[in-house]
């Protein structure tokens, strides 16, 4: 069965073309900096590598595009359309609705778009993929992947806010949790590589444009640092993270913001790129480098706040086993994976400064011989998990 999973981001749009079930990579590929005119494509097919930089100013461009490369007589790894037999979509929010991937209808797009308001740089985009899929791969079941669906086991105390009861009964005001299908990919591998009995209690760290961490139990998410939308804990590309609610009132009230304009402020104009003007990790490691002072403090202060997460989940926990770093930033960013692992000898972590600079795509251990914590950089493929969980459905 040939699967195409579509993984889109708020400024990004990932595909692979997979066979299942033996999960065969047709092709893989990327669009990057959506919504900018030097956006950047690349397309690989075994071990050909297509790439050009394009105006890509919006999903459906994008989308576009990788069909076309899909169906190229040079590039391409299928023939007709028909030939995808599924197309298997990350959606971000599933809400209490959603707790299992499902077939998309109707009232599955209605939910996802009732939920805009709660993941604005994703939903959208996640609901833009599957409409435009409809009408390019006609024949293909179009299923939905929630990020939330793995943070279902988060336990009462971990997800409940300390307001009136009513407002979780009634509205379902809680913490559900992001970044799912890739936290529960990377901390299945982690079982794998290290024995169940050494991999009890880990934290998983997601590093990209979007930011999340997990505590992990036996295989199973009893905390997630993203709440009932994707924009708090960690500091990320263009969200601000954990922020005191007074911000907020003080913005409204004081400087005569409205909602809007604070969520558009907290969500798009905030994070790495708030403190920098770059919204990119390697934009910033660069500048700071040649001595920008905005883009050093900013590296400090995301670093800073991952330790925070680090101690919070070893107490939550009780123990720690294993810390993982996966995604854009964390499998490639030596110096954000040394920024977060200061001074935490008192936990048992100590970082083997000539491992972490070691670039790879396979899993590696990068602790040093006294460390008590295995530290993993585990490249996630969030698109294998959609693909597996696409499969397990449809069969």
């Amino acid at each position: 069965m040939n699967i195409l999973v579509l993984n889109a981001g708020s400024s990004s749009l990932k595909y692979q073309l997979i066979e299942m079930p033996n999960q065969t990579v047709k092709c893989v590929g990327l669009v990057e900096r959506i919504g900018m005119k030097d956006a950047i494509f690349t397309h690989e097919k075994g071990l050909e590598k297509y790439s050009e930089t394009i105006s890509i100013l919006n999903h459906e461009v994008g989308l576009k595009k990788i069909a076309e490369t899909l169906l190229n007589k040079k590039i391409g790894v299928i023939d007709s359309v028909d030939q995808i037999e599924a197309v298997g979509h990350r959606v971000v929010h599933g809400g209490s609705k959603f707790s299992k991937t499902v077939i998309v209808n109707k009232e599955v797009k209605d939910s996802i778009r009732n939920l805009f308001d709660l993941a604005p740089l994703h939903n959208p985009a996640n609901l833009t993929g599957i409409e435009i899929a409809e009408t390019i791969f006609t024949e293909a079941k179009q299923i939905a992947v929630f990020d939330t669906a793995f943070h279902q086991t988060m336990p009462k105390e971990a997800y409940q806010y300390a307001i009136n009861n009513t407002y979780l009964k009634e509205h379902k005001i809680r913490a559900y949790g992001f970044h799912g299908t890739s936290h529960k990919y990377v901390s299945e591998k982690a079982i794998a590589h290290l024995g169940e009995n050494a991999s009890k209690n880990i934290i998983t760290i997601h590093l990209g444009n979007g930011c999340s961490m997990s505590a992990i139990k036996n295989g199973k998410s009893i905390e997630n640092s993203l709440g009932f939308g994707p924009m708090n804990g960690l500091i990320m590309g263009s969200r601000s993270g954990d922020i005191d609610q007074s911000v907020i009132f003080f913005l409204m009230k004081k400087l005569n913001k409205s909602a809007d304009e604070v969520a558009d402020l907290l969500n798009k104009k905030s994070g790495m790129q708030g403190l920098t003007g770059f919204s990119d990790l390697r934009e910033i490691e660069e500048n700071a480098n040649k001595g920008n002072l905005e883009c050093q403090n900013a590296l400090k202060l995301a670093g800073y706040r991952i330790r925070k997460y680090i101690g919070s989940y070893t107490a939550v926990l009780n123990g720690l086993d294993a810390i993982v770093f996966t995604a854009g930033i964390g499998e490639n960013s030596n110096l954000m994976r040394k920024l977060t692992s200061e001074n935490l000898e008192f936990l048992g972590i100590n970082l083997d400064i000539e491992k972490n600079e070691i670039r790879s795509k396979e899993i590696r251990e990068i602790q040093s011989s006294t460390s008590k914590v295995k530290i993993l950089v585990i490249p996630t493929n969030e698109e294998i998990e959609i693909a597996k969980q696409s499969y397990n459905l449809l069969k």
